[in-house]
């Protein structure tokens, strides 16, 4: 698994930012209000990130309405996932990632782990 190109998660962030489906023209006229871009740009990058897995899409008409495959966090999780396992060994990559951590950022994953480890939902 691999990140995206610039535009790709552009339009993925926009995707995830709906919470929901959204069609080529909602998101390029979404799009468009903050940067020059062409309707078939946008169009043909949604479907490239179908093409990819990303995106799920269904037929409405002419046109089709595109949801994201993956949560971002679920995205996000994959990418972790994929970095621990591609990253060497996995004890030192996860080490050296905690090193980096606020302490905020370690409160955090120290409640998400005590949850998940007394069977709750890490929410």
């Amino acid at each position: 698994m691999r990140g995206f190109g610039e535009l790709e998660a552009v339009v993925m962030d926009r995707m995830w930012g709906r919470n929901g489906e959204a069609t080529v023209r909602a998101v390029y006229e979404d799009l468009r209000r903050e940067r020059e871009i062409a309707y078939t740009t946008v169009m043909s990058t949604m479907d490239n990130l179908h093409r990819k897995g990303w995106l799920e899409r269904e037929r409405q008409g002419k046109a089709f309405r595109y949801w994201p495959r993956l949560s971002r966090e679920e995205y996000s999780a994959q990418l972790m996932r994929d970095a621990l396992a591609s990253g060497g060994r996995p004890d030192l990559v996860m080490s050296r990632f905690l090193e980096q951590m606020s302490d905020e950022e370690s409160a955090r994953l120290r409640d998400v782990v005590l949850r998940w480890a007394s069977g709750e939902e890490a929410g």
